[in-house]
């Protein structure tokens, strides 16, 4: 194996390691926000990503790209939280073209309730993952960049 085919190698494992990492926090979240709030992952975050916004609202590419998904997806998602009285859509008043999504009380109300059991499984399939020798190394670094962004918030 040459110098650049260690390198090619050294990376499509560090992504097969992070891609097991992210699998396993997604499912412990799924199941968890699933069982005690009926919420999938996505559901979660884009609630979460709104409230976090000054005025609780974003224009929807704006959310779809920070919660990563298509402008599709987004789409539906929105709309099936909308049907759950979770978001509201309006038009925006200076660009009838933009469309901003809304967290509603109900939503807010969901979201505060999901929360501590989003950060306590969270927590768990973290720890869950320092225990193997593989993943260990993803953790600790997740947990340098938490600490750092808290600091200089």
């Amino acid at each position: 194996m040459s110098l650049d085919d260690d390198a090619v190698e050294a990376r499509a494992q560090g992504w097969r390691t992070l891609a097991a990492l992210h699998a396993r926090i997604e499912d412990r979240l799924q199941r968890a926000l699933e069982r005690d709030h009926e919420l999938s992952v996505s559901e979660y975050t884009v609630l979460d990503v709104l409230a976090r916004q000054d005025g609780f609202h974003l224009r929807m590419n704006q959310l779809a790209n920070a919660v990563v998904l298509s402008q599709s997806a987004t789409t539906r998602l929105v709309a099936r939280l909308e049907g759950r009285g979770l978001l509201a859509r309006y038009l925006c008043a200076d660009d009838r073209r933009g469309i901003y999504t809304e967290v509603t009380p109900a939503g807010q109300a969901l979201l505060t309730a999901a929360r501590p059991t989003h950060d306590a499984a969270l927590a768990e399939a973290l720890t869950e993952a320092e225990t193997r020798p593989e993943l260990a190394p993803l953790v600790g670094a997740l947990g340098a960049l938490s600490f750092r962004g808290t600091a200089s918030a």
